[in-house]
């Protein structure tokens, strides 16, 4: 299958909204001329057309083919333009930073003290919503204004400046420190999810310890609690410390409702609190407390006061639906689970343009593992293809490695078993590969390779004898995060005691939850 080609004109065309196009059109339109200009004709062709085909432009327009290169570019800028100008891209960060450009065209035509007026205002602004890098950067304006324009309070203005600018410094660094050390345990645990090994704990404690700066938490701002929180975080999942996880995402979020005014400023560091505090309890089993932030983030969604945009939106939509299927498995209520599935799908068709190709695959094991809990084998199995089959995805290898050897098991299961024997060749080979053949899933494929070699009447002894191996590593160090991607001890007792999975995990869950 051909890959469609991108092109980023194309897709910026795509992304905007109705009202965002009308306003670039008046916007474009605000001289005369421009309404017959090549870029104006560009963006009708492009507009219009369902793929980006460079033929079909050049057919349709005046634009010869050496021009459409820069004809492309003008018109990538100029929508740029108008989108910056819309109200609802305008922020408390684009507006402070109009309020620098304009501070410097002052200051360019001489007008020291309207300039310095100005940078006043918006520092102040700056402080308040905690945004230093921004702040330090009036600040340096200031002082080379202040060094042209001559007072008598020339210097207490000079020492108070250079306090400022060594308060917001050390801020900015320390901020520094621990978004680089959020951000390299981040892009850890999406490459390779949890620790596998004693040598992976030892490696990330190592660079956790190394790299965490020395700090106080009652002279920490807002900006440098939210990322000191979000490392701990990083750290506690990729450890599989679940409670852990819990109280830093809880603390994340309590930052946000101790200054409310911040979930305006950076609402997707608020919305991803909200996902990974969820995560975080869907792990631990906390099903009461579950339900509650789970509610809270619906009504957020409702209120639209954080979703401000089609950005943030898509991402409440997508962080939403995936734990609304959390909440059936941690109820076990496959069933309504199953007949959810219809209108997660919908919503992810309806924010295909705006989610990532990885957050739809974690949909899709989702959507397999319900069907699976109904023994709706097959389609379970194709959901687990669509996963197989991407061949783009290169992240998380827990999702790629678990939904081969569910996928085993679901084939098992519907007895389509007469290629069962190279289905298990090549996820052996595949775990082998990524480096992730753990001793529970070399059991499961030992088990399964086996099954074909058994007498109908030794299965249930088969299966009672895997269970009771595996029940030893559900809470070991490293293989116990087989257990979280698939609960293979409830789909050996289902198959002893032949009732439906759901029934096992349901009655596991009534022992262990709050109702």
């Amino acid at each position: 299958m051909a890959t469609e080609k991108k092109d980023a004109l194309f897709t910026l065309i795509k992304s905007l909204s109705k009202s965002e196009k009308r306003q670039f059109k008046l916007y474009a339109g605000r001289l005369g001329g421009n309404t017959e200009a090549n870029f104006i004709a560009l963006f009708n062709v492009m507009d219009k057309q369902q793929r980006y085909d460079e033929r079909g432009i050049l057919q349709n327009t005046n634009i010869k083919k050496q021009q459409l290169s820069n004809s492309k570019a003008h018109l990538y800028k100029q929508l740029l333009i108008s989108l910056r100008l819309s109200p609802l891209h305008q922020n408390v960060r684009s507006l402070i930073r109009e309020q620098i450009e304009f501070a410097t065209i002052l200051y360019n035509k001489g007008l020291y003290k309207h300039s310095l007026k100005l940078l006043d205002k918006a520092k102040s602004s700056a402080i308040e919503n905690e945004e230093d890098n921004l702040a330090y950067e009036i600040v340096e304006l200031e002082k080379v204004i202040e060094s042209q324009y001559i007072t008598r309070s020339l210097s207490n203005r000079a020492d108070t400046l250079s306090i400022q600018a060594k308060e917001l410094s050390m801020r900015n660094v320390m901020t520094s420190k621990l978004s680089n050390l959020s951000l390299q345990l981040y892009s850890w645990l999406l490459r390779n999810g949890y620790a596998k090994s004693i040598e992976d704990i030892e490696q990330v404690t190592h660079y956790f310890n190394s790299h965490l700066p020395t700090y106080k938490i009652s002279e920490l701002g807002f900006k440098e609690k939210l990322f000191l929180y979000k490392a701990y975080l990083w750290y506690s999942l990729i450890t599989q410390d679940f409670v852990a996880s819990y109280r830093y995402s809880q603390k994340w979020i309590d930052i946000f409702n101790d200054k409310p005014s911040m979930k305006n400023v950076n609402p997707v560091f608020y919305l991803k609190g909200y996902n990974y505090l969820l995560e975080s309890l869907f792990m631990i089993k906390h099903h009461k407390k579950f339900r509650v932030v789970l509610d809270g983030l619906r009504s957020e969604m409702e209120l639209k006061s954080v979703m401000s945009n089609e950005n943030t939106l898509a991402l409440a939509t997508v962080y939403y639906y995936q734990n609304k299927l959390n909440l059936y498995f941690l109820e076990a209520d496959f069933e309504d689970g199953v007949k959810y599935v219809p209108i997660v799908l919908d919503n992810i068709e309806a924010y295909k343009k705006k989610i990532d190709a990885h957050h739809v695959m974690v949909f899709y094991y989702k959507i397999a593992c319900m069907y699976f809990g109904v023994s709706d084998y097959k389609n379970s199995i194709i959901y687990l293809e669509k996963i197989i089959s991407n061949k783009e995805l290169s992240m998380r290898e827990d999702l790629l490695c678990f939904s081969r050897v569910l996928n085993l098991v679901a084939h098992y299961e519907a007895g389509l078993d007469e290629n069962i024997d190279v289905l298990i060749k090549s996820t052996f080979r595949f775990l082998i590969k990524m480096n992730d053949l753990h001793l529970v899933q070399r059991k499961m494929i030992d088990f399964l390779k086996s099954l074909s070699d058994l007498y109908p009447s030794e299965l249930k002894s088969a299966f009672k004898k895997l269970r009771d191996e595996l029940k030893e590593y559900e809470n070991h160090p490293y293989e116990k995060r087989s257990f979280l991607y698939l609960d293979i001890i409830s789909w050996l007792e289902s198959n002893i005691e032949g009732v439906p999975i759901q029934t096992i995990i349901s009655r596991k869950n009534s022992k262990l939850l709050p109702n």
